[in-house]
């Protein structure tokens, strides 16, 4: 019998308790995984944009302050080595993030082979074409205006006359097949991918730009074409260094998924 200083013990304290304690466990469960969704969601999207955007930024740049400041008796070299140390470099700093394209010549390329998901696509074109226009804005805010007037802002001003357009239509188709098979065989296809992709692309570039530079100004990239010609507004055959670098690209990624990948890649006899 309950005296009157005693309270009754009740029977549905315990439980009260319990239901707390549950509820309060399942709305700290419920944001951590609202905080792992938002870490997932701006590891997998926002941030291999914004390293493609960055990355763009300055493999362009670099590559027009070449162009822009090239000394008349170097010839090709200088572009050369700047955009194939360049492009090199960034891979190596991004590669483990967005994988490292910078042209969207290399991102059709490999999503053609499934290194990439479609979806991503469209953002990873879009971030280095904004990266083209950031950087070529830099190079013509730095450079003297004589320098820049004279070489259109590092726009490629090789192709003069119509007579001029198959031969570099076809050599940025072939020299962009080479760098994205080096891309793709390099970074991407698992039965030849290699710790040493970032020099072996970058070196790609380097020999594409000795050897065709004189004959359509070795583009390869329509990121790298499409920001210095909008900054200067040079558009003169301004649509070779989107065709034929877009050809090169379908062209790789049909070799790799028809014959050249690994079983993974490959289509046709697995």
């Amino acid at each position: 019998m309950n005296t009157p200083d005693t309270k009754p013990i009740s029977k549905t304290e315990p439980w009260i308790w319990n239901s707390g304690s549950l509820s309060i466990t399942e709305s700290m469960e419920e944001e951590e995984t609202k905080v792992h969704r938002a870490v997932s969601v701006f590891q997998l999207y926002v941030q291999p944009w914004l390293a493609e955007l960055v990355g763009s930024t300055l493999f362009i740049f670099t590559g027009c302050m070449s162009v822009i400041e090239n000394p008349l008796d170097t010839g090709s070299l200088q572009p050369a080595l700047a955009h194939g140390l360049a492009l090199g470099i960034v891979i190596a700093l991004f590669g483990e993030i967005s994988g490292g394209h910078f042209n969207p010549a290399v991102s059709v390329s490999v999503c053609l082979i499934g290194g990439l998901n479609v979806i991503m696509l469209l953002p990873y074109i879009t971030a280095q074409l904004c990266g083209g226009l950031i950087g070529a804005s830099l190079a013509k805010v730095i450079s003297p205006p004589n320098n820049y007037f004279n070489t259109s802002g590092g726009a490629f001003n090789t192709v003069k006359d119509s007579d001029q357009v198959g031969p570099a239509v076809v050599a940025e188709l072939v020299m962009t097949l080479f760098l994205t098979m080096s891309v793709c065989m390099g970074a991407v296809n698992g039965k030849t991918r290699t710790l040493l992709a970032p020099f072996c692309i970058g070196l790609t570039i380097t020999a594409d730009v000795l050897a065709g530079g004189a004959i359509s100004g070795a583009c390869m990239n329509p990121a790298r074409a499409f920001g210095p010609a909008a900054v200067a507004h040079y558009w003169t055959y301004h649509w070779i260094y989107w065709v034929g670098p877009m050809a090169g690209a379908v062209l790789t990624g049909t070799l790799i998924r028809l014959m050249l990948g690994d079983e993974k890649i490959r289509l046709l006899l697995k």
